[in-house]
């Protein structure tokens, strides 16, 4: 897919946004979080992921039921991502809906693992 088309996607996938994806962006954006710079529904290579920061290498997927039906494809996915060196947490929609503030915590400290790891 070419760059310009992954960008279109990305915008699309912007505007219709879940309703857990948009939660969570309401706590990661403008530098709530430990003043970090998050994106949404970001190219990254060939994929576009939910959320990533740049400066951490930590992309966060907030995932429904058709991630489970893709397990090969989202496994590739995943390789190449972290041949690039991005570290990948997942969450269920229904995480982010019912404990956000859990969800919350548990990026932060993945921020600090990543720091004390000197990554």
């Amino acid at each position: 897919m070419s760059k310009n088309r992954l960008s279109k996607l990305a915008r699309k996938l912007r505007k219709e946004a879940t309703e857990a994806e948009n939660i969570l962006w309401y706590h990661l954006r403008a530098k709530q979080l430990n003043n970090l710079k998050f994106r949404r529904q970001q190219p990254v290579g060939k994929y576009i992921v939910d959320f990533v920061c740049f400066e951490k290498k930590l992309i966060i997927e907030v995932d429904g039921g058709h991630h489970a039906e893709n397990n090969e494809t989202e496994k590739k996915r995943t390789q190449w991502l972290n041949d690039k060196g991005y570290t990948i947490i997942r969450f269920w929609n229904n995480e982010v809906l019912q404990n956000c503030t859990g969800v919350l915590e548990e990026i932060l400290n993945y921020c600090q693992y990543i720091e004390a790891d000197g990554q």
